[in-house]
């Protein structure tokens, strides 16, 4: 059954689990266990020690770690100071990370050793930046200089008693800032407040009706709200325990699963294909799992994946500003739909004259709350991004669904411009960015082109400069010098000119329609298939 939670924060939770279980693993990471009492206390540490540095309530402080435990324990002990967590996607590199530190107002920095050069290349561009703390660098004593900046080791930092002073965090006050994809600007920063991460996981204890036997299998990056929110913050509330692997492997994947006992996993975007292309095992309806929660699977995918391996899908519908307002259950589930509404939320799709849709009809989809600071609170530093959102008093996902005449939801496609590659939210703005800073590009967009996996590919459709040149190969190498790997097209178009409205708007999509001609340029014919993975 699931924990009534009397503080309805996110280190709340942490504390009345750890003073109800305390000596109960809950993470298991490679070779590690921790109970509750374990990440309680750690967390305690590094709150002690982020105040240390002067963290105070309210404090920007990014995260840029993979997948470990000690990522858990700096997001709670922020929680704890009523800091404020920006996760820090671990590919980002050059322009973008400046911005994403420099727009969130990040006072300090929490990063592994592996990481340091790309954070070093751009101190210089972040003013506010004070602190970095330093995970496995081999020596304290030759901890790197950065100007105008202190660092330590993320070892200092936590060697405490974890006295820190508690303050007075409230569900409404804000827990993280998570950036989404920019579709016709730079990504947004969406403030999420502590009660919109459980009331999050809160739906998918619903949904997948975990309880403390359950253990759930979270491969996804931690850096993202899914892995956050739609898999620990569950795993804790339901009381359940949680193994945290390093990254997704589908070769590593269902050894885990039986290894370990694992009763839950959240998929996304092309994992379902990615195991669903694998040989046929005489094994493969012998694992633990009872249960996937996910989304993006049409009906033929998940009927083939339930009859193979013996697990329950269940879908839902959501993006990270709004959480998930609609969600299939166990008991009321239509494969193929996104569920229907939940009691969290209020719902509608209207055309594009703001007009109600009939059933059946595409239109769309907007949401509000039903419950308070079950939404983000606003998109950080972007009050025009925000009211924009939020006109007529509803958020505009900016998605096109349908409704049928028995009240469930349909997802037709996207209406903003952003793609969405292996599981990774991408801004065509942001890509474009960087194709247009080479010296031979006069413009570019970029478009998505449907991925076998289900999801999509990347293709850049450029025109060049008057008398300048550039091949593709060029601007691919280019793109990998200045970009996150997941987001360096695999599709390169050169055209003499981009289509345009009368109003010199790109018409994206008549490229879209296009797709691959046969004069684009794919970087997996020439470089194989792992250039895209």
């Amino acid at each position: 059954m699931m924990t009534d939670i009397a503080d309805r924060t996110v280190h709340g939770v942490l504390e009345q689990l750890a003073a109800e279980r305390a000596d109960r693993n809950f993470l298991y990471f490679e070779e590690q266990r921790f109970t509750y009492g374990a990440i309680e206390q750690m967390a305690s540490r590094a709150a002690k020690g982020f105040e240390s540095l002067g963290v105070t309530q309210n404090d920007k402080v990014g995260i840029m770690m993979s997948n470990r435990p000690e990522f858990l324990f700096a997001w709670f002990g922020l929680s704890k100071l009523g800091a404020v967590e920006v996760p820090l996607n671990i590919a980002h590199k050059g322009e973008i990370l400046t911005y994403m530190i420099r727009q969130s107002d990040c006072s300090t920095v929490v990063i592994e050793a592996a990481f340091f050069e790309v954070l070093s290349a751009v101190a210089d561009r972040l003013p506010k930046l004070s602190n970095v703390i330093l995970l496995d660098w081999p020596c304290a004593a030759t901890l790197p200089k950065l100007r105008g900046i202190r660092t330590v080791t993320y070892e200092v930092l936590v060697d405490n008693r974890g006295d820190y002073t508690r303050c007075n965090v409230k569900p409404a006050d804000p827990w993280a800032i998570m950036f989404t994809s920019g579709t016709t600007g730079p990504s947004k920063g969406a403030v999420m407040p502590h009660a919109y991460a459980l009331a999050q996981a809160e739906i998918i204890c619903g949904m997948a009706e975990y309880t403390e036997v359950d253990r759930l299998y979270n491969a996804l990056p931690l850096f993202h709200g899914n892995a956050q929110v739609l898999s620990t913050m569950p795993a804790l509330i339901s009381g359940a325990s949680m193994l945290l692997a390093k990254r997704f492997s589908a070769s590593q994947f269902w050894y885990d699963i039986r290894r370990h006992g694992c009763t839950e996993f959240n998929y996304i975007g092309g994992i379902l294909s990615i195991l669903l292309k694998s040989d046929l095992q005489t094994d493969d309806a012998d694992n633990p799992l009872r249960v996937m929660v996910g989304a993006g699977a049409n009906a033929q995918v998940l009927k083939a994946f339930e009859e193979r391996f013996k697990v329950t899908l269940i879908e839902s519908y959501g993006m990270s500003e709004i959480g998930a307002p609609l969600n299939n259950t166990f008991t009321t589930r239509r494969p193929g739909s996104c569920g229907t509404v939940n009691a969290y939320y209020e719902v509608k799709l209207v055309d594009d004259e703001g007009g109600e849709v009939d059933t059946g009809e595409s239109g769309e989809l907007l949401v509000r709350p039903r419950r308070s600071n079950s939404m983000m609170l606003e998109y950080y530093g972007m009050p025009e991004s925000t009211v924009e959102a939020w006109r007529d008093l509803w958020f505009h996902t900016g998605d096109y669904l349908k409704r049928d005449d028995e009240g469930y939801f349909y997802f037709i496609d996207r209406k903003k411009d952003a793609l969405r590659r292996r599981g990774e939210n991408i801004s065509s703005f942001e890509v474009e960015r960087c194709v247009n800073a080479h010296p031979a590009v006069l413009e570019s967009a970029a478009v998505a082109v449907r991925s076998d996996l289900g999801e999509d590919e990347v293709m850049i459709c450029v025109a060049t400069r008057a008398g300048a040149s550039v091949t593709p190969m060029e601007l691919i190498h280019h793109c990998e010098a200045r970009m996150a790997r997941f987001m360096v097209p695999r599709y390169v178009r050169m055209l003499e000119q981009l289509p345009k409205t009368p109003t010199e708007r790109v018409q994206k999509f008549r490229l879209r329609n296009e797709g691959v001609t046969a004069d684009t340029f794919d970087r997996e014919e020439i470089m194989g298939r792992s250039a895209s993975t």
